[in-house]
């Protein structure tokens, strides 16, 4: 790989640029955090702010955009002369902001040069080296972080960021490329990124998406996943004569609970280590209910991690009967590396740009998904870049501006790859 060449740049005028990060500051301002509970597609109206302003971002650089009524915003710029031929390369970042956390008026805290110490937000609250040690390792940077209020945005407006500054770049510099595919999309967050993504529109023959964490990290594995729901029908009568006839549904969801491996939790994992996570349990004595998530990167060990539960749930129906309690699992996404791994090319030339852009590389298996896990079973190989942010989902989000600019330059270096897939 090390003999295939890289344009990083071209002899020409000086121009002038907005940084990742500049455009980062204006994309947060407007909210975008997607609802689960909507029903609708995008899941909130706010997710069509930001996808008409990139839209016309997008446009104004002189790339053909399309809008859909979903909120897709999709986007080609096509391939310099003499490069037709080249297979058509796709980049794809999210526009919603978690729910797990306020995304509503935003406020940014910049500082620069920062001390690498314990972050004091305005708000009051800390962000402490010694729960977030990575913290030591931005030292002089210029860190981004909200006022302690909101979330920052950083997944994935940074990735946003990223590709349109590259883009933007690219085109000013007038530096060779074959075509260009770019998606945002909604609804990310809630698992419904890649539910209206029209692969064949899109028209690329590779991706990646931009939505990981720091910035020298290459994402091509990522968790099995399925949704587990647990209804339970208990026996509710006087407890002063509920002896040998109440079931008590409450206590039945604690018993099943109590089944599965209590160092299967996620509290009590870390990397490739799968687990059972309960999210939510609402009930009375004559019903109640559970949801769980089951998670492993490794795919027999998840089926089994299934087939478990199920085992759970059949020991309950023994014992209180045989309608007590009903199980529905539905799986949800699969490792991404069953698709990847026909196409690792697409991993080695990543590495590639991120030693060119002076960083040693790390590969992560994500305890997650992304829309590139889905994106990839519907035929688009599509590992994932990281953005340089760090704490997502929650108030200690943060990210720096110089790591922005990395991210920016990975992505660039991979636009103008002038040799082929």
């Amino acid at each position: 790989m090390g003999e295939r060449p890289w344009i990083c740049s071209k002899e020409g005028p000086t121009f002038t640029y907005m940084r990742a990060y500049e455009r980062f500051l204006n994309y947060i301002k407007i909210n975008t955090q997607s609802d689960e509970k909507s029903g609708t597609h995008p899941s909130f109206k706010g997710e069509f702010d930001l996808a008409k302003k990139l839209a016309g971002e997008l446009s104004d650089m002189g790339l053909s955009v399309h809008l859909d009524e979903k909120c897709y915003v999709m986007a080609h710029l096509p391939a310099t002369e003499g490069c037709d031929d080249l297979p058509v390369l796709g980049f794809i970042s999210h526009m919603d902001t978690s729910p797990s956390f306020s995304g509503e008026g935003v406020t940014p805290v910049i500082r620069e040069n920062y001390d690498g110490e314990d972050v004091t937000y305005p708000s009051g609250d800390i962000m402490k080296v010694c729960d977030f040690p990575f913290l030591k390792k931005l030292k002089g940077e210029t860190l981004i972080t909200s006022d302690g209020t909101t979330l920052l945005g950083a997944d994935d407006k940074a990735g946003i960021s990223e590709i349109m500054t590259a883009l933007d770049e690219i085109i000013k510099e007038k530096i060779p490329h074959g075509t260009i595919a770019i998606a945002f999309t909604p609804d990310e967050e809630i698992g419904e990124g890649a539910d209206n993504f029209d692969v064949e529109k899109f028209g690329a023959d590779y991706a990646y998406t931009v939505d990981g964490g720091d910035v020298n990290i290459i994402e091509y594995e990522n968790f099995n996943a399925a949704g587990a729901s647990v209804i339970i029908r208990g026996v509710s009568v006087h407890p002063g004569t509920a002896k040998n006839v109440m079931v008590n549904a409450i206590n039945v969801a604690h018993e099943l609970h109590a089944l599965l491996p209590e160092q299967m939790r996620p509290e009590h994992t870390s990397g490739r280590e799968g687990f059972f996570h309960i999210t939510d349990i609402t009930g009375s004595v004559d019903h109640a209910e559970l949801s769980y998530i089951i998670r492993d990167h490794d795919m027999d060990k998840f089926e089994k991690m299934k087939d478990d539960l199920r085992d759970a749930v059949e020991r309950i129906n023994e014992k209180y009967g045989k309608d007590t309690v009903t199980l529905n699992i539905t799986d949800s996404y699969y490792n991404m590396i069953e698709k990847i791994k026909e196409h690792m090319h697409l991993v080695e030339d990543a590495k590639d740009a991120i030693k060119v852009a002076g960083m040693d590389c790390a590969e992560n298996a994500i305890r997650g998904g992304t829309d590139g896990a889905r994106l990839s079973f519907m035929g688009l190989p599509c590992p994932n870049l990281g953005t340089g942010g760090f704490n997502f989902h929650g108030p200690y989000e943060c990210i720096t501006a110089e790591r922005m600019d990395r991210a920016t330059r990975v992505v660039r270096m991979l636009m103008c790859r002038l040799d082929g897939i």
